[in-house]
Order: C-alpha cells, then sequence, then structure tokens
C-alpha cells in the first residue's frame, strides 16, 4: 500500500466553504494529516483529449494546503494543467444539481476510475453515482420507504393526494431542501404548482406521503464501506418542514436505532457493491427518503457529537482499495 498519495479533489470553489461544517474540508485535512498531496480543481476545467495516438482526461487547478483558520484555510500553488491518471485518487465532491454536466464528469472519470497504471481511484464510483439519482436509488428498496410516486403525470399525482391526502411534493434532481412543498388534501394550490413546475422543467416530480415525524427531524446517517458509523438528527426550524441545513435545520446529536440499523444492513451490500464509499442516508422516521451518493454532508456534525474521526475511517477505506 502507498503511503504517500497524490489526492485530486473536484469540487465547488474552495475559498467559498464553511469550514467548520463542509465535509470535503475534513477530508483534506485528514488527507493532509496523512502527508498526501492535494490537488484540487473546478469540475468545468474538466477534458477529454484524444488523437489518433493517445487519450488522456485533465484538469486545472491548483496544488493546496489547508489549515483550519477561518479566512485564511488554503494556501494555492500556481495554476497548471495536470493529468488525472497520474493521481492516486480522485474526490467527486461537487454539489449538485444532477444535471447533463454532472452526469458528463461521470462519464469522463469513469474512463480512468480504477487501481494501477493510468487508474486514478475515484470515490465515489462515477458509474455509480451517475446510475444512483438520489431519490429513485432510494426506490430499489420500497419496503423501507414511505409511500412514493415518481412522475410528471398531473392525473396520477391527483389520485395519489386522493389516496393520501398530506403529501409532499419535491424536485426529483434537487438538492438542499429547494422547491419542497407540502400539500394538504384541501390546498387549493396544487393544480398552479404543478402548473409552474412542469413550466420550469421537463423532468419528473418526486410525490411521497407526508410523514408526521419530520417534526422531529430528519436523520442523516453516514455509510462508510456499506457499514453506519453514525448520525445527526437535523430538526427543521419552527414554521418550516424542511430539516436541511442549507436552509436553516439544526444538527443535534441522535443515536442510531434499531430500526436506522436494520435500514443500512438492507442496503449496504449494494452500497459496497457498487463502490459507494461515502453515502449519507436520509431517514425519517421509520422510513428511508434518499441516499445521497454525489457530495454527501454531515461528516463534521457527527465527529462533534460522538468525538470521532469520522473521515479517517473514509480514508482507511480507501487506503484498503489503493493497494
Amino acid at each position: 500500500m502507498k503511503s504517500m498519495l497524490k489526492i485530486a479533489v473536484q469540487m465547488d470553489p474552495l475559498e467559498n466553504i464553511n469550514i467548520n461544517g463542509d465535509s470535503t474540508f475534513a477530508l483534506m485535512l485528514e488527507a493532509q494529516a496523512r502527508g498526501y498531496e492535494l490537488f484540487v480543481y473546478s469540475v468545468d476545467t474538466l477534458s477529454l483529449c484524444s488523437n489518433s495516438n493517445s487519450k488522456k482526461i485533465t484538469a486545472r487547478g491548483k496544488n493546496v494546503t489547508v489549515q483550519r483558520i477561518q479566512g485564511n484555510h488554503a494556501q494555492f500553488g500556481e495554476e497548471k494543467t495536470v493529468v488525472l491518471n497520474d493521481f492516486d485518487v480522485l474526490l467527486m465532491r461537487q454539489d449538485p444539481p444532477f444535471d447533463m454536466g454532472y452526469i458528463t464528469a461521470t462519464h469522463l472519470l469513469e474512463q480512468i476510475h480504477g487501481i494501477g497504471k493510468d487508474k486514478v481511484f475515484v470515490v465515489n464510483n462515477p458509474a455509480s453515482v451517475r446510475n444512483a439519482p438520489e431519490k429513485i436509488f432510494a426506490t430499489l428498496w420500497p419496503q423501507i420507504m414511505p409511500p412514493t410516486l415518481i412522475t410528471r403525470d398531473i392525473i396520477a399525482i391527483r389520485e395519489f393526494r386522493a389516496e393520501y391526502k398530506d403529501i409532499i411534493i419535491k424536485p426529483l434532481y434537487g438538492n438542499g431542501g429547494i422547491g419542497v412543498f407540502r400539500i394538504r388534501e384541501d390546498d387549493e394550490n396544487l393544480n398552479s404548482l404543478l402548473e409552474m413546475q412542469f413550466a420550469a422543467s421537463r423532468e419528473p416530480l418526486m410525490i411521497q406521503r407526508y410523514e408526521p415525524a419530520v417534526r422531529k427531524g430528519d436523520k442523516r446517517v453516514i455509510l462508510v464501506d456499506g457499514e453506519p458509523i453514525g448520525a445527526i438528527n437535523r430538526v427543521p426550524q419552527k414554521g418550516d418542514l424542511r430539516s436541511n441545513m442549507h436552509v436553516g435545520g439544526v444538527a443535534v446529536k441522535v443515536e442510531l436505532t434499531q430500526r436506522d440499523k436494520e435500514i443500512c444492513k438492507i442496503i449496504g451490500p449494494t452500497l459496497k457493491q457498487q463502490g459507494l464509499i461515502f453515502v449519507g442516508i436520509d431517514v425519517l422516521g421509520d422510513y428511508l427518503t434518499e441516499i445521497n451518493v454525489t457530495s454527501p454532508t454531515g461528516l463534521q456534525e457527527l465527529d462533534r457529537f460522538n468525538q470521532i474521526n469520522s473521515a479517517a475511517m473514509i480514508w482507511d477505506v480507501i487506503n484498503s482499495y489503493v493497494r
């Protein structure tokens, strides 16, 4: 196993992150503490260059050192273009939306993902990320989900509300709680909401039965290589049904319940098999609602509550693969 790894990090601008909440920053700090070399770049600089003699995947970015000092948390080297095949590990950590730009990046990285000569170990596996849209992926296990509908069919949505009375409507490929609506049985805004959504996008919506347990919080369970390492509870602000921390949800300490462990035992083997090493699932009461594989969050909150080093657990697993 290599003791000195070259790490490429594909992410949104490092300059703009919250160093006390960003999971990518925690992973970078731990990598640096282990003596690994860090290079950071934006997905917008990702390129495939090919001709009759060769093909390579490149990116333009900078070497970086990081420190937990607000306002001075990153020191960059000179900008340069690198061949990503020359790295040992690549962290694919840019935030959604899960759009064609995101999907294209997975196609490019899939061509170089692997272990050995001219390969870079991508976390998470880009083909699996592409094939596991976070809301759709969870529907592989309907026995642990609330009643769910994915469609653009307005009649089907009306019938779903008629059956379950109180429903949640959300963008199928959205993130961070943006565009999530609760529609009760007597709410007269359903048709207008659907007209607005479908005028803005050709994508289907996800509709689920409203679960009152959301008032007690939406649990984020972190799994590493298919095994749960802990959870945080995200409690919505008063007057808001959304618990996402992007929109003001507050993280509080919580223990894994027996039901949480059952859910992880059901889905864990598939996550491991598909190379989804760092995953955050959302559990509402007794139900799985989403499986986050693109850019999961929650490591720093989990560490503060449980006095662990979750980034170290992730790097230990990555090291076990990179031999």
